[in-house]
């Protein structure tokens, strides 16, 4: 039967994918168009005005320089695009500013790119949603004080959209894509033939006419500001050489196409809008009630549908247009932690195949962004910009140093093209920093080396954990002598139970931890039970005190038998009637259970038994009991956890490792697995819906676990970190195992903690080694 909340994620996100219809999910070029250009197509409508606005606080005198500006950034786009057109053709399997740069320029100024693409992904979904919800405003002004509300509206519905999965993303935002392209041209045509052609006269903006009070001189200042601004058309223009590998085969040859056509159609409606912005005698100004765009319609069309439908599909495109950022920030996220400049999590698909974890935090950020602005675009378009061009100048300078390498026929002719947009989107840049660093772009000139600062911190910590990991010798731990505790505020059938399977383990001594309950009488009932098994009883006076008092002892405990054994805290739960019974009991045992993990020395062991009778209980040790090691990795917590899994003297021990990833060859570790010389037979099973948990649990089944005559103990290696701020880098797939495992009848979850000292002697011989 499907639990609620799996009811409600399939009517959101639709059925789980197979890995193997990935490739069913690669875009044509006429889909992969509103996917990844949605952005820089959708640009047009706030570039010009963007423009304007900077050059009417010079007064409206000013304007007559809105069509070399325009023409210049027209300009600047080709080169940009030339140079990704070549990229894509250079690095067929995925381009992106951050391979490019890291690849040919170093580590830090790909983690910058990088930075700046994932700054500036953020900001792309803030400003197009905040846009889209401007033209809104423009067609019912009674709106404007709901923006920041409408706004994270739309932005959910664009997350559930992507959560979804690229092609149904692509399916969704196509029509709105192409409705807005040729509306826009329609205009476009319409305006130029009457305002160019002289067909049927040029009419003129409600706004023409209007005085402007100077609010300064006309300087060269406020020129590039006004062209950087205007540059704001070329966001995005890199998201194609990002997303290389979502295109169909060929998918170099498709993607180079693909931006061409994306070049074509933006630059064409970016002069047109800026021509008519001027033909028109359009007056931008701080606080105008209608966008350029709007006025612009509203001459050409007159108040009728014409000008209504601008305003839908444009309202529609800017909203879309943070599709772009959708696509990429998640990719990009997971090359990054591919590379472990991020956490892992970003490597996993979800359920619809999509980067599920980058789709919601770009959603988190940029939400945050609408909030903090007010959803307004002339705050936000302050903060653009620089991390735009930042990518872009180091992309292009890579590939420079790319063409010199590799030096295939015709690369003296590429190295021009790409030094030439080096040159140009660095210059760009330099104005951008400079004119807008007042205006708010100090704010992500700032972020930048943070987040590189933040990145280079996760790389030196995994790199830290897997130097420990396998420094040494490399071979299996010996084995250790084996010591069990059960613990128990009352005795029931769980306890019983528990007890049960502490003594199938064989363990080298056996004794009972109590903090009773009112009224239980732990120590008559318990003499009851196991007369044999000596019981001490704890005193607590609440849950936390319950929680300290057991932790303590249990350390105590753990020192007396030395780092030379196993020591080994085992928890009953009892699977409650009363769900509300069952939530404070879990809540208690989850406290427990991570502080005797947290403080490190013992093995924890959590053991689930249906809710029984008032007693008698009985003893009853299962016939076979098969032990399952999880296995991540071959490392030092792996054998760890394997010795640990001998000294329970089960039936049998198997370790099992599941692929995730369609792709990844599983011969390595086979070979590291045969390399350790471990005598315990090394499985590997394929998750064809990336689930691990449930891969994990299928496999137990086959033993069919009833709790008495079989029992199955499914051992995880844990990292045991010294700050809790490391704890977010690991163990997230075991806690998704344990719960998945928690109620399945027959199962016992055991975890091996694995001490890791992350320090400055690490630190520094993890840079020596980067440096050698």
């Amino acid at each position: 039967m499907t639990s609620p909340r799996t009811a409600i994620k399939r009517a959101l996100l639709g059925r789980p994918r197979s890995s193997r219809e990935l490739g069913h999910q690669l875009l044509p070029r006429w889909m992969a168009l509103p996917v990844f250009s949605s952005d820089p197509l959708s640009s047009v409508a706030y570039a010009t005005q963007e423009m304007m606005l900077v050059l009417a606080l010079a007064g409206a005198g000013a304007f007559s320089l809105v069509l070399p500006l325009s023409g210049a950034v027209a300009l600047l786009m080709v080169v940009v695009i030339t140079s990704y057109r070549q990229t894509v053709r250079a690095y067929p399997h995925g381009g992106g500013a951050y391979i490019v740069a890291r690849e040919n320029l170093g580590d830090t100024p790909g983690l910058v790119a990088g930075a700046a693409l994932l700054i500036d992904y953020a900001l792309t979904v803030a400003v197009s949603i905040a846009a889209g919800v401007a033209a809104i405003t423009s067609a019912a002004p009674g709106m404007m004080e709901h923006r920041a509300g409408a706004a994270l509206g739309f932005l959910l519905l664009v997350a559930l959209a992507n959560l979804r999965g690229v092609k149904e993303a692509g399916l969704l935002f196509a029509l709105p894509t192409y409705t807005f392209v040729a509306t826009i041209l329609t205009l476009v045509l319409v305006g130029v033939a009457r305002c160019g052609l002289g067909v049927g006269g040029c009419p003129q903006a409600p706004s023409a006419g209007t005085s402007l009070e100077a609010g300064g001189a006309l300087t060269l200042f406020l020129v590039l500001r006004a062209f950087s601004s205007g540059a704001t058309a070329l966001t995005g223009v890199e998201a194609i050489s990002n997303g290389v590998t979502a295109f169909r085969y060929p998918q170099s040859r498709n993607a180079a196409a693909t931006l061409g056509i994306m070049g074509v159609l933006a630059v064409s409606m970016f002069l047109g809008i800026s021509y008519l912005a001027r033909a028109t005698g359009v007056v931008a100004s701080e606080g105008m009630a209608r966008t350029v765009v709007a006025e612009i319609a509203l001459t050409v069309f007159g108040e009728g549908p014409g000008f209504y439908l601008v305003q839908v599909v444009t309202a529609a495109i800017l909203i879309l247009a943070a599709n772009t950022a959708f696509a990429d920030f998640p990719r990009l996220a997971s090359v990054l932690a591919r590379d472990r400049f991020l956490p892992r999590q970003f490597l996993s698909r979800g359920d619809r195949l999509a980067f599920s974890n980058g789709i919601v935090l770009l959603s988190l950020f940029a939400a945050l962004l609408l909030v903090v602005y007010g959803a307004d675009v002339t705050e936000l378009i302050q903060l653009y910009v620089v991390g735009v061009f930042t990518s872009f100048t180091l992309s292009q300078a890579g590939m420079v140093l790319h063409w010199r390498r590799v030096r295939e026929p015709g690369w003296q002719r590429a190295s021009v093209l790409n030094a030439a947009g080096a040159v140009t989107t660095g210059v760009v840049l330099m104005v951008v920093a400079v004119t807008k660093f007042l205006s708010g772009a100090w704010i992500v000139v700032l972020a930048i080396p943070l987040v590189v600062l933040g990145m280079r911190w996760v790389h030196n910590h995994y790199a830290e954990v897997s130097l420990q990991l396998r420094a040494g010798v490399a071979e299996p731990e010996a084995r250790r002598p084996h010591h069990a505790i059960v613990l128990l505020d009352r005795v029931d059938e769980a306890a019983a139970r528990a007890l049960s399977y502490a003594l199938a383990t064989s363990p080298t001594s056996l004794q009972a931890f109590a903090v009773p309950l009112p009224g239980s009488d732990v120590e008559r009932r318990w003499r009851e039970l196991a007369p044999e098994v000596p019981v001490r009883v704890l005193q607590g006076a609440d849950q936390r005190g319950t929680v300290e008092a057991l932790a303590t002892a249990l350390h105590a405990e753990a020192e007396r038998h030395g780092p030379g054994a196993f020591t080994t805290a085992i928890v009953p739960e009892t699977l409650s009637r009363s769900w509300a019974q069952q939530l404070l009991e879990h809540r208690l045992a989850l406290r427990l259970k991570a502080r005797l993990l947290r403080e490190g020395g013992l093995v924890v062991t959590d053991l689930t038994s249906p809710e029984g009778g008032p007693g008698p209980y009985t003893l009853e040790e299962p016939v076979e009991h098969h032990v399952v090691v999880l296995v991540a990795g071959v490392h030092k917590a792996t054998m760890r956890a394997l010795a640990y899994a001998q000294a329970l003297r089960p039936t049998t021990i198997r370790a099992l490792s599941v692929n995730l990833e369609p792709d990844r060859d599983g011969l390595p570790m086979l070979a590291q697995w045969e390399d350790w010389g471990v005598d315990v037979p090394l499985e590997l099973i394929d998750s064809p819906f990336r689930s691990l948990s449930g891969a994990v649990r299928r496999y137990v089944q086959r033993f069919v676990p009833d709790g008495r005559h079989t029992i199955v103990t499914c051992v995880l290696p844990e990292f045991v970190l010294e700050h809790a701020y490391h704890q977010p880098l690991h163990n997230q797939t075991a806690l998704l195992v344990k719960a998945a495992l928690l109620f399945e009848r027959g199962v016992v979850t055991t975890s091996v903690p694995y001490h890791l000292h992350l320090g400055r002697d690490a630190s520094r011989e993890v840079e020596a080694r980067g440096t050698s």
